[in-house]
């Protein structure tokens, strides 16, 4: 079987969510269900970008991802695109046996039974400034999917409406523990971001949740972005 592959990079630090900091190689697959408006990976996404796509078999896979960390187990985060669409589960087989631990971040719209298999799944439902739709019960059959395996979910806010859909979102699963990132609107990998409107909507965003009482979230930052800005590969 192959697999369709839009970059594999590392080792760099997980830039966001409940591994922010930990070193990591990225296996970023190509293809989504999806097409998000604020999307930052369109070239893991749109199917104009589809022969830059590489055909991988998972032994190649797990090959360039140990060529990276010099044989050395790390944590390996499998994102997109949306990687659910396509059957990662030989490549985790693989991996596990060679030490590595696999995360995996997918909006929950696909369930598959690797998910099983992984380290951590973090399930990232599209608020509406995205401009797609939830299918809950999509969202549910990822959960049961997971079995016993760590799942957190993560929402990207970019304003109140937005923050609200959390808030509902946050009440319908009260056993995940929920991360909040403020969302960047600069996506273009070519123009450079800017740093204080980052800590400003980070700011906006700690004053909308813990200044008026809402203690479940805990909210974190793009460090990636910030230290890299959109820079691909890193």
């Amino acid at each position: 079987m192959t697999l369709r592959i839009a970059e594999i990079f590392g080792p760099t630090i997980q830039g966001e969510g409940a591994l922010i900091g930990q070193p990591t190689v990225f296996i970023r697959a190509g293809g989504c269900d999806y097409r998000c408006s604020w999307c930052d990976s369109l070239h893991a996404v749109e199917s104009r970008f589809r022969h830059d796509w590489a055909p991988m078999q998972p032994a190649a896979i797990m090959d360039r991802v140990a060529q990276l960390s010099g044989g050395q187990p790390l944590m390996v985060s499998i994102s997109g695109g949306n990687p659910a669409i396509q059957d990662f589960g030989p490549v985790i087989a693989l991996g596990r046996k060679a030490g590595y631990g696999f995360a995996c971040e997918t909006q929950g719209s696909v369930a598959r039974d690797w998910f099983a298999g992984l380290a951590l799944l973090v399930l990232s439902p599209k608020p509406p400034s995205s401009g797609q739709a939830t299918d809950w019960a999509a969202f549910d059959a990822c959960l049961a999917a997971a079995g016993d395996a760590p799942r957190v979910m993560k929402i990207v806010i970019f304003d109140e409406a937005d923050l609200e859909w959390a808030r509902d979102a946050a009440a319908r699963y009260p056993g995940l523990t929920l991360y909040l990132q403020p969302g960047n609107p600069e996506t273009d990998p070519d123009r450079p971001v800017d740093p204080q409107g980052l800590a400003d909507r980070m700011l906006w965003l700690v004053e909308a949740t813990v200044g008026r009482g809402w203690l479940t979230p805990r909210i974190l930052p793009q460090l990636h972005v910030l230290i890299w800005g959109n820079r691909r590969g890193v």
